[in-house]
């Protein structure tokens, strides 16, 4: 990968070792990466054949011995040998039986002979500074594992895949394909080389531009997909907005009586809805209220509505609206109005004139559940949305993105006023933001942060 390496850490040359799966199930994964990789192992796995004989990256049966004797009789190893590997480096990776005891003394013991405890995301970071992946495949790795919708795991795959990093990689290439004309026509002004015209140089930087500022529209999309959308349910008691959430749920999670207050407390569940993860919130009734614990349920409803994106007003279609109607002006998430009980009504009942339009369900049948599923696709995405994205910036992108263009744009007004020193000196700034989406250029500490998102064994 033609990309500027980044000086290694000092623990980065050392050997590391972690749990890839969760400790206590059947069978549990021990990740051992680095140049002795190879030498820990075998110091404490034997097998019929040594694991510095080929054939490499197969299977070999073997046991884990311990100072403790035999920790393991039927542990299968796995030798990657670099660079074909996870990381790049040699990597052996020991398969053993399940049991939260017989796992951490096998990892003891390759810590005993030499390993280091992997920090979280060592093994993919070690995977990027080795060239493995670029920084947006990295990245995919923890969107992957923290996926919570079949629309976000597509895009992790895809990103994972390099997808994202191929159409930075191929405006950048274009981008760095222009600056070098620049800088020639600053380096031999007088020479009669074979430059492109201003308007070509021109259309070239606004192709770049269009492009651009195309992934950047998908933030929003982006944003949605990996980290989900906050919806609450408000209203006044006994309107059946707990019932409503266990209707979204298709299971009982919230305690549904008749009695007014029954929700003294806001409860969190993670729900999809039309491909869109939903962090749905139950809120308790809001009213006037000489009761403690009520009040106090009632003041978290009120927070977790400033927070809202999305807020679904809840009230009884079968009484009179404007005792039930929505008056919270001071929040900023999209509200859809919710009329509720509608089983005890011949035909919906019409709002005042002047009102939100509203969709009436029954949480009890299910009635209307798809009506109010439309309503929330719309308040989302402001429109239908049915394709699989195939990219989609995330925060972090975008930030660097929103530097970018300007830049760009800079430039392409000094080409147009032949101001090519000043065009440069736009372009390179354009050019290292870029950079640092793929990581191309990169700061240490912000890689820091990148990875410290990522679970141990990653």
């Amino acid at each position: 990968m033609d990309r500027q390496r980044h000086p290694e850490r000092p623990q980065e040359t050392d050997t590391i070792a972690a749990f890839a799966t969760a400790v206590g199930g059947p069978v549990v994964v021990i990740r051992v990466s680095g140049p002795q990789a190879v030498t820990a192992v075998s110091r404490v796995w034997q097998g019929h054949s040594p694991l510095t004989e080929p054939p490499f990256r197969q299977v070999r049966v073997g046991m884990v011995r311990g100072e403790s004797g035999v920790l393991d009789h039927e542990a299968i190893a796995v030798c990657m040998p670099a660079p074909r590997s996870y990381t790049g480096e040699d990597v052996v990776e020991l398969h053993c039986h399940g049991g939260v005891l017989g796992a951490r003394l096998i990892l003891l013991e390759l810590l005993r002979h030499g390993c280091r405890h992997a920090e979280p995301g060592e093994f993919t970071r070690r995977a990027f500074i080795n060239g493995r992946m670029d920084l947006t495949q990295a990245e995919a790795v923890a969107d992957l594992i923290g996926a919570h919708s079949e629309a976000a795991l597509h895009l992790a795959n895809r990103q994972l895949d390099g997808a994202l990093g191929r159409r930075v990689n191929a405006h950048y290439e274009a981008l760095a394909d222009l600056l070098a004309e620049i800088e020639s026509r600053l380096d031999f002004p007088e020479e009669d080389l074979e430059w492109r015209t201003v308007d070509a140089l021109g259309a070239g930087l606004a192709a770049a531009v269009d492009g651009l500022a195309g992934l950047l529209r998908s933030r929003r999309e982006g944003e949605i997909l990996r980290e989900g959308v906050r919806l609450v349910i408000a209203g006044p008691p006994n309107v059946g907005k707990s019932s409503l959430l266990n209707a979204i749920l298709g299971r009982d999670r919230a305690i549904v009586t008749e009695l007014p207050g029954t929700t003294r407390d806001t409860l969190e569940e993670l729900a999809h809805v039309r491909g869109i993860p939903l962090r749905l919130v139950d809120t308790a009734g809001l009213r006037e209220s000489t009761d403690l614990i009520e009040r106090k349920g009632i003041e978290r409803s009120l927070r977790s509505l400033q927070a809202a994106q999305v807020i679904l007003w809840v009230f009884d279609a079968s009484q009179p609206y404007a005792s039930q109607a929505w008056d919270r002006q001071d929040t900023t998430g999209t509200v859809i109005l919710v009329g509720n009980k509608r089983d005890r009504l011949a035909a919906p009942p019409a709002l005042p004139p002047g009102s939100r339009a509203a969709v009436f369900t029954c949480a009890l049948t299910g009635a209307g559940l798809e009506e109010l599923f439309d309503a929330i696709e719309q308040a989302v995405w402001d429109s239908p949305h049915t394709d699989a994205s195939e990219v989609a910036v995330s925060a972090r992108h975008a930030a660097l993105l929103e530097k970018v263009l300007p830049d760009l744009e800079d430039a392409g007004r000094c080409c147009r006023a032949e101001r090519w020193e000043l065009a440069a000196v736009a372009l390179r700034a354009a050019l290292a933001n870029l950079g640092r989406i793929t990581g191309r250029t990169a700061d240490p500490d912000v890689l820091g942060l990148i990875f410290s998102r990522f679970c141990i064994g990653k």
